[in-house]
């Protein structure tokens, strides 16, 4: 794996926009510090929702029950065509269950970097260390809970995304971001997508070498998508001639794009993306 830690220039045909996908219990909202802080860097900056979640977090709080049917393929769908909409091939960056998405969309030869950062994996990566299963417990622990809408506690969330903050904090990033998730996201392509035959809706060709080069961006002391999760997706990529790295944040948990120093998490995967873009992948249309 390359350790090119050299700040690029832009080169004139490169990117020029950031699509930045987030993940599950959270909404567009979640990037509200990344989308100036990349605009100040001469960026545009388009931060999609999956269908249904564009409402605001409080609406969503109050009634749940619009995504709890929210489909991936549709997600895909409609992630796909914002990529598309793009003149250049654009930068791709996704948090959480938005890292996955993020490879699913290089898979399909969008984009000219991503960066996955605290990324769920995609189908084949079976690893669950004990915290993550921990964290998805609320989620996980009624078979009926696959066809509603599931949030966390305050308390639960502080466990799985914000360990890392005193409890004060946690509480106040809770009360700004956090919704419910559908919970057939977890437990389908979480939890059973590894065991039923055939390619499922989260599978990727790790093997294709045509695709954009990809960034694994891992926080050490993520409890719901630990470092070795990540590492492990990271590394369905070995055959693969595409590059793809993985990097770990010592003392970082899963709400490290919001948490204390996000600004480094989010400078270091914007310059990893410039020196490594290739404007090749992207289809027409």
């Amino acid at each position: 794996m390359s350790t090119d830690e050299t700040t690029p220039a832009t080169p004139p045909d490169g990117p020029d926009t950031i699509v930045l996908v987030h993940g599950l219990w959270v909404t567009p909202r979640s990037w509200e510090q990344w989308v100036p802080h990349y605009e100040a860097r001469g960026f545009r900056v388009l931060t999609p929702a999956y269908p249904g979640f564009e409402i605001e977090v409080e609406a969503l709080r109050g009634d749940p029950s619009v995504i709890a049917d929210c489909s991936i393929t549709d997600t895909i769908e409609h992630l796909s065509a914002v990529v598309r909409s793009v003149e250049r091939p654009p930068i791709i960056m996704g948090h959480s269950f938005g890292g996955a998405l993020t490879q699913m969309l290089l898979a399909r030869g969008l984009g000219a970097a991503g960066v996955a950062i605290d990324s769920a994996p995609t189908e084949g990566v079976r690893r669950n260390p004990l915290s993550q299963v921990r964290s998805l417990f609320p989620a996980l622990n009624n078979p009926a809970k696959r066809h509603q809408a599931v949030g966390f506690t305050p308390e639960q969330f502080h466990y799985a995304f914000t360990n890392t903050l005193d409890e004060a904090a946690a509480r106040a990033a809770y009360d700004r971001y956090a919704i419910a998730a559908p919970g057939r996201w977890v437990w389908e392509y979480g939890l059973i997508a590894n065991f039923k035959p055939g390619p499922q809706e989260t599978w990727v060709d790790y093997a294709n070498d045509d695709r954009a080069p990809l960034l694994f961006l891992a926080g050490g002391e993520d409890h719901i998508m630990p470092p070795s999760v990540n590492e492990s997706n990271a590394r369905k990529y070995r055959r693969s001639s595409a590059i793809t790295e993985y990097r770990l944040l010592d003392g970082r948990s899963h709400w490290t794009c919001a948490e204390p120093g996000w600004e480094a998490v989010a400078d270091q995967a914007l310059d990893w993306a410039l020196a490594h873009a290739s404007v090749s992948h992207q289809p027409a249309g």
